[in-house]
């Protein structure tokens, strides 16, 4: 179980990001992450988990607009146009994780968790998944004005329940 995590974060979050690394392990599959606003969290997460160390790959934090440009290779103006929290940046940082990696599975996590600025919906976060076949799959969620910390371990439910379901898990 995640040592150091494990205080912070609910018991369930830390059991599933578990049971993740134990069925990629399974597989042989490398894992990485791209993560805005949760800000390394799930990283963290799956770095805490003692005995998975080669099944994550790597992460990338890129809260910035820049640091998605940079570090995942994201268009500039994608970014300007469809906006830093969009389907299109969440795929996209995904794909740039999957490309910059040695994994087979990426995960993204783009949201506002608040609060926000009259344009941002507290809350709207965009998740990706990128695989090594090509598929992409993406999730939209509205958490609500929950605070940062609510919509970050929200977004880190959707993220894992996504990989989860991805590496067929059962709930």
């Amino acid at each position: 179980m995640a040592e150091e995590l494990e205080a912070a974060l609910p018991d369930d979050v830390c059991r599933l990001a578990e049971r993740i690394l134990a069925a990629a392990k399974d597989r042989g599959w490398q894992l990485a992450t791209a993560e805005s606003c949760t800000g390394g969290l799930l990283a963290a997460l799956f770095t805490d988990v003692p005995g998975y160390s080669h099944v994550f790959d790597r992460g990338v934090v890129s809260y910035s607009d820049g640091a998605k440009c940079d570090l995942l290779g994201l268009a500039s103006d994608m970014v300007e146009n469809c906006g830093a929290v969009s389907r299109a940046v969440a795929e996209a940082m995904a794909a740039g994780a999957l490309e910059r990696s040695d994994a087979q599975l990426a995960v993204s996590i783009t949201g506002f968790a608040g609060p926000g600025g009259e344009d941002d919906e507290e809350g709207l976060v965009h998740f990706a998944l990128a695989d090594t076949t090509g598929a992409l799959t993406h999730r939209e969620e509205h958490f609500g004005p929950i605070g940062r910390d609510g919509v970050r371990i929200a977004a880190l439910r959707a993220a894992l329940d996504m990989l989860r379901e991805k590496l067929d898990l059962s709930a």
